[in-house]
């Protein structure tokens, strides 16, 4: 994509433009990070699948835990994306 001349180009033209490369940019970001997100909820789906690596006759209150954590940074996150909990309106 080529650059207008900013001697020759309207000034509404330029920032038109300018705008136009900004939303570019951000839906590029956006999209980026959503990917990031899908892959991250891909991860954890497989590993819940999987008993987050927990053998049934291994299961400690150690695990408990660890699933309590998980939980609790999820709740933050589907809080905040809800607009529930702490985020509430």
């Amino acid at each position: 994509m080529t650059r207008p001349n900013p001697i020759t180009t309207p000034r509404h033209q330029l920032r038109a433009e300018k705008v136009a490369r900004n939303k570019e940019a951000a839906l590029n970001a956006f999209m980026g990070k959503k990917a990031e997100i899908d892959e991250m909820l891909a991860r954890l789906a497989s590993l819940s699948d999987d008993h987050f690596n927990a053998q049934p006759d291994e299961i400690n209150w150690g695990h408990v835990g660890t699933l309590q954590h998980y939980t609790g940074l999820l709740k933050r996150i589907t809080d905040s994306a809800f607009s529930e909990g702490e985020h509430a309106e």
